[in-house]
């Protein structure tokens, strides 16, 4: 049995419910909920990695966030769509443009979320490429954030940009990238507006995660002996109320500020996990 396995199903319901806050709260930073999952489960009572399985039905309830958060959106952009796909309504419509714009960024991440599942709830999450991922990408954020013209919005949008942002979202299957991270720093070397980057980001999630979770969702069911529905159902609830708020606060924040804190937070973070997993405190 795998060790997240077994972690999910002795986890204890208020350990669940920390988890669950702690993926609301990183899920819309570009700081890798994935990652401080992983991290802060080595650190509780029935320490343990809490498993991609979890980590993936929690991410519904900050999905659930962002439709809540960007509801009147996501019916405009429904809406159009949908009338312009049967022609009563002119495909060149802004919002008619985001929904195809959401669904062919959509594709990386899905292809390569079905092509390496095995390596995803494995191998990649080793602590090791954990830490590594937090550092570099980290860097990587921080150079967008000051070599960025930050100057185009989502009316500049185009197919291909979509598609750059798409393979930026599949980075963050890797634990320690981050999907608003990756797909965020992708937009800012593309020159977009750091609200305008946030907003796409949040957006183009939302097919990949309720997929990815109600999928992890079904398929725990038939894995009783490893899955304990009312922990992560609890967990879920936190996450999608502390994500409401947080999707409130990053957006108002990127009106005046930069991403430089949560770059300094991501090498502190990444540098302290290596020093951990070297000195022996934390096995990968």
């Amino acid at each position: 049995m795998k060790k997240w396995a077994v972690s999910v199903m002795f986890m204890g319901f208020f350990e669940a419910l920390f988890l669950g806050f702690v993926q609301g709260l990183t899920e819309f930073i570009p700081v890798s909920s994935s990652a401080h999952l992983r991290i802060i489960g080595e650190f509780l009572p029935h320490g343990g990695d809490p498993g991609a399985t979890f980590t993936a039905i929690t991410q519904l309830g900050t999905e659930a966030a962002v439709v809540v958060y960007f509801w009147r959106d996501l019916v405009r952009i429904v809406k159009h769509w949908s009338l312009a796909l049967v022609g009563k309504m002119p495909r060149n419509d802004p919002d008619a443009r985001m929904g195809w714009l959401i669904i062919v960024g959509s594709i990386p991440i899905i292809v390569l979320g079905l092509v390496f599942q095995d390596e995803i709830e494995t191998t990649l999450r080793s602590l090791w490429i954990v830490a590594t991922m937090l550092i570099v990408f980290g860097i990587l954020l921080g150079v967008s954030d000051v070599v960025g013209k930050k100057t185009k919005s989502l009316q500049q949008l185009t197919v291909g940009r979509g598609i750059v942002f798409g393979f930026a979202q599949a980075l963050s299957l890797i634990p320690g990238v981050s999907r608003s991270g990756g797909t965020i720093t992708a937009g800012l070397f593309m020159g977009f507006s750091r609200t305008a980057a946030a907003r796409y980001s949040f957006l183009l999630a939302l097919p990949a995660v309720f997929g990815s979770g109600l999928y992890q969702l079904a398929k725990s069911f038939k894995e009783p002996q490893v899955f304990n529905g009312f922990e992560t159902f609890g967990a879920t609830v936190v996450a999608f109320i502390v994500g409401v708020g947080v999707i409130a606060f990053l957006m108002n924040w990127l009106g005046k500020h930069s991403f430089w804190p949560f770059v300094v937070y991501r090498l502190l973070l990444g540098g302290t996990l290596l020093a951990l997993l070297a000195t022996g405190v934390l096995q990968g």
